[in-house]
């Protein structure tokens, strides 16, 4: 077996000054960008786990100094689950945020799309009231409203007069699923006319499947808007504690358990947790939403 002979491998040329300076400089760079990137993952992060580590402490290591637990007390957790109405709150939540969240989406989805696609005599105009509608704070209405809930239908102690209203559109949901769905080729719309497909039937099979990023995002900022919403409960259902939503009843739960600071942390953490779970899964359809409707933080 005839051996072939390896040729020597030439050692790299030495780096000239420009080229040494240049790699330094890239590796300076390289080490800054990331520590800063993680100054800013501890800058979130550590707020979360001392309130997670502090919600697993006793009554007395809670008001103490020590920011890890001796001894690991889950048991706070049930004494918060066994807390009288906590569960209605959790269930009133569930209820505000998922129902308001489906009408909210059902509503907006075909009003988006009609001043996105449909070309008719003021809809420049229409577009302007939505715009105009999302910067009217709801603390301008909250009087006549609530005399229209309260006074004329009798629903005050409810959630329903918060519940209700989003079965009609929500303005900012509109105006991010209308930048959304501008996006969207006016070909695909076209071809499916071609085909037979009336407006509605376009807007069932083609605009919805290609419009689930716009919709996951209009839907995620609702369900948060819900979810932690203290405005709104306060005013109508107040009077009602079988009523009372997560974000109201932790005031009431931290005034009674004002000096036990572990298990106002384990509550505080049972109502951030489906909030983070939500958008840990759901972030990447979230980030693709925001990103294709233009909206910048």
């Amino acid at each position: 077996m005839t051996r072939v002979p390896v040729q020597p491998v030439a050692p790299a040329p030495p780096l000239s000054p420009a080229g040494r300076a240049a790699r330094r400089k890239a590796v300076l760079e390289w080490i800054a960008v990331h520590s800063l990137g993680v100054a800013a993952a501890l800058f979130f992060t550590l707020p979360f786990v001392f309130v997670f580590l502090t919600s697993l402490m006793s009554d007395s290591q809670a008001l103490g100094r020590d920011l890890v637990p001796h001894t690991w007390e889950w048991g706070n957790y049930r004494t918060v689950l066994d807390t009288p109405g906590f569960l209605t709150w959790w269930r009133n939540t569930l209820l505000y945020a998922g129902l308001g969240t489906a009408l909210t989406v059902v509503s907006s989805v075909p009003v988006a799309y009609a001043l996105a696609k449909f070309r008719f005599r003021g809809r420049s105009l229409s577009l302007l009231l939505v715009v105009s509608m999302m910067m009217l704070p709801p603390q301008v209405v909250v009087i006549p409203m609530y005399l229209f809930w309260a006074k004329q239908l009798d629903l005050s102690g409810t959630l329903w007069p918060l519940i209700v209203p989003m079965a009609f559109g929500d303005a900012f949901s509109v105006f991010l699923l209308r930048q959304f769905l501008t996006t969207i080729p006016d070909e695909y719309l076209d071809a499916a006319k071609v085909d037979g497909c009336g407006d509605l039937r376009t807007l069932l099979r083609v605009v919805l499947p290609m419009a689930r990023p716009g919709i996951a995002a209009v839907a995620l900022f609702q369900f948060f808007y819900a979810w932690n919403d203290y405005f709104g409960p306060q005013i109508y259902a107040s009077e009602s504690p079988g009523a009372w939503t997560l974000s109201y009843g932790l005031e009431s739960f931290k005034g009674a358990h004002h000096t036990d600071w572990n298990l106002t942390m384990a509550a505080t953490v049972l109502v951030m947790a489906p909030v983070i779970l939500v958008f840990f899964f759901a972030q990447k359809a979230f980030v693709e939403g925001v990103t294709l409707t233009g909206v910048k933080g």
